[in-house]
């Protein structure tokens, strides 16, 4: 009988996995598949999620991976929140997550006294409106409000983003902004050869690399992180219940890959780094148990009220302080609070973390605070 895996074996391969330990950094693009996409409701969060994982890439680059090389897409996806997708990944996500987010969004405008008739009739017009190129929310919104009733008018007021539903079913995604306002664009004419995958085959694909980035993990753990419920998360299990084994972790019985259980087992902590993640980092929010990541007593200090996270120092897997930034005037200061005394070594590493990150963000530090 093999023995039950230790929280240091699990740290140290989802690490790796995230490429949060690499020696020689990953590109822009492998970094966000292997993730499975980057949380961006905050955009500076998101660019801050790749300078963890690869400190020499920049910002222009994600930039231009994404509104010139359209190799990136910005869209909803995972739980329905925003997140920036490879554009060969995008197809593989939509017909995942499609039937539950749809249906989801659909609640929301009926219980707005809307019907599907009207639902549909507006989705239809905003999509029509987008047909000769991308157009600012605001510009949407006021075309579609000529087209459709008082019912659909007044919940255009109150759900900010009625359009959702034509993201989740992948007609729509991002375009590159209009100063500061974000546009809409049709997939089909910003990614021509986009092709959807059968929803059952696009699950149990997605739940193999889910878990091949979060692994160990259980069903609820996959059904939090996707949004989706567990009427279409079992049978993503069962579709890959050969390629899986169950492992005892300290925290549950959790399934992993079989054929990843050898890197696991051998894998070990080593020459352990330092990482300031940002808030929304995808690394924080792949399972419903968090007691690997923080203990108790510091759970809220980072998995804050209204679903709000921060920043966050990383050490050997673990949150050990959290951090943020201000801007005085034309100064800067990062503020770290660290929840247990930082060696002088540690506190070496996390300003050269900090420096790196000015680096990043084209600023200076005036003050860096270890406060408490």
């Amino acid at each position: 009988m093999k023995t039950a895996i230790t929280d240091s074996q699990v740290a140290a391969f989802r690490l790796q996995r995230h490429h949060l330990c690499d020696k020689q950094p990953a590109s822009l693009i492998t970094l966000c598949r292997n993730v499975c996409g980057v949380q961006a409701q905050v955009m500076s969060a998101a660019e801050m999620a790749w300078w963890a994982r690869n400190h020499k890439l920049t910002r222009a680059a994600i930039q231009n991976a994404l509104w010139q090389e359209r190799a990136l897409i910005k869209t909803y996806a995972l739980r329905g929140t925003l997140h920036i997708l490879t554009a060969e990944d995008l197809p593989l996500f939509i017909s995942a997550l499609k039937s539950s987010h749809v249906a989801r969004m659909h609640q929301i405008f009926m219980r707005l006294g809307l019907t599907a008739k009207e639902i549909e009739g507006m989705q239809h017009s905003a999509f029509a409106a987008l047909r000769d190129g991308p157009l600012s929310q605001s510009e949407l919104t006021a075309r579609v409000k000529t087209q459709v009733g008082k019912k659909m008018r007044e919940a255009m007021a109150k759900f900010w983003n009625v359009f959702r539903p034509l993201f989740a079913s992948g007609l729509i995604c991002y375009g590159p902004s209009h100063g500061q306002e974000v546009t809409f664009v049709r997939v089909e004419s910003w990614l021509p050869h986009f092709k959807e995958v059968p929803a059952a085959e696009a699950r149990a694909i997605l739940l193999r690399r889910y878990l091949h980035a979060y692994g160990p993990a259980t069903p609820q753990d996959f059904s939090r992180w996707t949004g989706l419920p567990m009427l279409e998360v079992k049978p993503a299990f069962v579709a890959l219940a050969e390629e899986l084994i169950e492992l005892e972790t300290p925290q549950a019985k959790a399934f992993l890959l079989r054929a990843d259980e050898e890197t696991l087992r051998a894998r070990q902590l080593r020459a352990p780094q330092v990482r300031l993640l940002p808030s929304f980092d995808v690394f924080m929010l792949g399972h419903v148990d968090k007691s690997h990541l923080v203990v108790e007593k510091n759970y809220k200090r980072v998995y804050r009220n209204q679903g709000w996270l921060s920043h966050v120092v990383l050490f050997e897997g673990r949150v050990i302080g959290v951090w943020q930034y201000e801007r005085r005037g034309q100064l800067w200061q990062l503020q770290l609070e660290p929840f247990e005394k930082f060696s002088k070594a540690l506190r070496a590493q996390i300003l050269a973390e900090a420096e790196s990150l000015g680096k990043f963000l084209g600023i200076k530090w005036e003050a860096i605070r270890f406060g408490i």
